[in-house]
């Protein structure tokens, strides 16, 4: 098995274990977020804003990051967006434990964070491949999938633990601890240098976009995966208000629901593992099972049974983006692959702001129940609209090499 193979190697398992540290951080700052916007001002729309300006600038800097990822060192451009993460989060504990921190504290915190966040993307799925080769790529992205689902499920649950037992600040500083150990990998990655040849920006970031929209496949894949985004990927919006607002849940209980979505996460990225091939068919069934589950979060239903809806909204979800990334990256050709990556990352994250926001409005508006159904039922028309297209059933490397 691809995955076992990666794992047997000292220089990716290395690189793996270093970014699951990072990524639980990041997990315990997002929880942190949601529940510190709800305590400065109560409102789910504001909440929204939040997460809005966090995605924002998926739609400003993914594509010059596409450009860059396939210019120059990757490991010399993930040392720059996770350096610079590392650095927000420090003075986002210390504005918190000083007691000066104010929403719009928040606001500016959420939008530089994207800024790096965007540009670490697509670097760092290119970086992947780059580090695990094309030939084991499907088994990187599970056990990547597996390692970031495994934080999302333990990150929140441990937030709660910090927010109710030392305070809000702690998981901040927990978040950017977590990124020295993946800096200190990158420092002994070798660097690898990219023989291209430089255009404009602009030209060669439209290569990227022009292979997106000329390859079938690929087109419905990064269509597909920004309407589940708008409507059906929210959890930072749509779990805290649900928990809060619905519910009347405490901190614990909010970690609680989180972690509810990552082990749902997680089951889906250990069927994905097992198979270690991309599954283009599964994408849309996926973002179907997501769609349904949210829909039922309308009923009037107890703590217990929300978590469990939220399991399976977090196995469709997985479902959906492991299936997608596996399959864009496969199809990608190696010299523009970045820049692919990056049309699939402004795409996937861009549409973040409006969902975001949306989500938030339609919960002010409605109530948690009836917002939350809304979203619900829009992400299953939307996989309704897309599943009449001839999806395979299965896309090997060697199959997906015919597109290089």
């Amino acid at each position: 098995m691809l995955v076992w193979q990666l794992l047997g190697d000292p220089r990716y398992r290395t690189y793996w274990l270093a970014l699951f540290t990072s990524q639980l951080g990041t997990w315990m700052q997002s929880a942190t977020q949601g529940w510190l916007v709800l305590e400065l001002t109560g409102s789910a729309a504001k909440l929204g804003l939040v997460v809005a300006l966090q995605f924002l600038p998926s739609l400003l800097f993914s594509l010059p990051a596409g450009v860059l990822s396939d210019r120059y060192p990757r490991r010399n451009l993930l040392f720059i967006t996770q350096g610079g993460m590392c650095l927000l989060a420090f003075a986002m504990f210390g504005l918190i434990l000083t007691g000066q921190v104010r929403y719009e504290h928040v606001l500016v915190f959420a939008f530089l964070y994207g800024m790096f966040n965007a540009m670490d993307l697509p670097v760092r799925q290119a970086f992947t491949v780059e580090l695990a080769g094309k030939d084991r790529y499907p088994g990187a992205i599970a056990l990547n999938s597996f390692g970031f689902n495994v934080s999302r499920l333990t990150g929140p649950a441990l937030a709660g633990i910090l927010i109710a037992g030392v305070g809000l600040g702690f998981s901040y500083l927990a978040n950017a601890l977590s990124f020295l150990p993946l800096l200190l990998v990158l420092l002994r990655v070798p660097r690898v240098n990219l023989e291209v040849k430089r255009g404009g920006v602009l030209q060669d970031a439209l290569e990227g976009v022009r292979y997106v929209w000329q390859e079938p496949l690929v087109r419905q894949i990064v269509i597909l995966v920004g309407l589940a985004s708008m409507f059906g990927m929210n959890f930072q919006t749509i779990v805290p208000a649900y928990a809060r607002l619905v519910l009347g849940l405490e901190a614990q209980g909010f970690g609680f629901l989180m972690s509810a979505v990552g082990l749902g996460s997680i089951v889906a990225a250990v069927i994905q593992a097992i198979g270690s091939q991309a599954r283009p068919f599964r994408s849309v069934l996926g973002s179907l099972v997501l769609g349904l589950a949210l829909l039922a979060l309308a009923l009037p239903i107890p703590a217990f049974w929300a978590a469990f809806l939220l399991g399976i909204a977090g196995f469709g979800m997985i479902t959906t983006l492991i299936n997608c990334n596996t399959t864009v990256q496969l199809m990608s050709p190696d010299r523009i692959r970045g820049r692919v990556m990056s049309v699939y990352s402004m795409v996937l994250l861009g549409v973040g702001p409006v969902g975001a926001y949306l989500s938030g409005l339609l919960i002010d508006l409605f109530g948690g129940r009836g917002g939350v159904g809304v979203m619900g039922g829009l992400t299953l028309l939307a996989a309704l609209a897309l599943v009449r297209f001839p999806w395979p059933r299965s896309l090997s490397p060697v199959r997906a090499e015919a597109s290089d």
